[in-house]
């Protein structure tokens, strides 16, 4: 079996989707190789043997290393990672920046990062399963008392369910659930329900200042532009209804993308 293969089958596993699309996988295994060899500002190359990709620790290692990659070695998000800032109103900010999402916080209290999670809610592979190794065990066991709407799910597609943050640096978790992009009969509809939902849910929840990734971008296998622009457009209808609004971006491609539709639409 190739190694190509066993990335797409453990994928398959860790977002415990019912149906698969080939197209999707091959997609995947082609991001998961660029990235694997994609070198840091020091031009050292990431390189990770078969062995280490699926031992226990594999996802944890990966996320961290491609991580502290593209932050130049270090970790976190700051002002010199490639933040940029737009104005949504006269008392709300857009900032988009690149980084890991789980080191990302304002006060600690009212802050909140949204999870690209999958309707189990019980984390899994790419940005969810970083989140949830992140806040602890005890987010897991707090997205479990989620009641179930239909069995296995805890949260639909275009839905949005809030937690505790636990161990992350914010007060709260938002989950959402994307669509997969070459599955869902109307995937555009989806993906701005999830955006419009978490921000719903934060209004609701008092949160003044909330991060996103880019819901869907991943495996589901949404392109970058089309995402960018239903993401921008929807979080400008939120108008001032927070301090500031981040989009904090893993992937170069992906934060050039929401950058260029960023200086289009704002």
């Amino acid at each position: 079996m190739s190694l190509k293969t066993m990335r797409a089958r453990v994928i398959l596993a860790r977002t415990h989707r019912p149906q698969t699309n080939p197209r999707n996988w091959f997609q995947y295994t082609q991001n998961q190789n660029r990235l694997l060899t994609r070198t840091s500002i020091s031009s050292t190359p990431i390189t990770l043997n078969s062995a280490e990709l699926f031992s226990s620790s594999s996802s944890t290692s990966l996320f961290t290393t491609l991580s502290m990659a593209s932050n130049g070695g270090g970790s976190g998000s700051t002002a010199d990672d490639g933040c940029k800032v737009f104005k949504i109103s006269s008392s709300s900010s857009l900032k988009i920046q690149r980084g890991d999402i789980t080191k990302w916080s304002v006060n600690g209290t009212s802050d909140a990062i949204v999870n690209a999670a999958n309707e189990r809610m019980l984390g899994g592979g790419g940005v969810d399963g970083a989140i949830h190794r992140a806040a602890g065990p005890e987010l897991r066991a707090a997205c479990y008392t989620v009641p179930e709407v239909r069995p296995g799910i805890r949260c639909p597609k275009g839905e949005a369910r809030i937690t505790p943050g636990f161990k992350l640096p914010v007060s709260h978790v938002i989950h959402t659930v994307g669509p997969i992009y070459d599955i869902d009969n109307h995937p555009e509809v989806t993906l701005r329900n999830a955006y419009r939902n978490c921000i719903k849910l934060a209004k609701e929840s008092n949160i003044d200042y909330i991060a996103f990734p880019a819901i869907s971008c991943g495996v589901y296998g949404y392109p970058y532009e089309e995402a960018a622009t239903i993401a921008i457009s929807t979080v400008m209808e939120s108008d001032g209804d927070f301090n500031g609004v981040h989009f904090v971006l893993f992937e170069d491609d992906v934060y050039n993308a929401w950058l260029e539709k960023a200086n289009v639409l704002l």
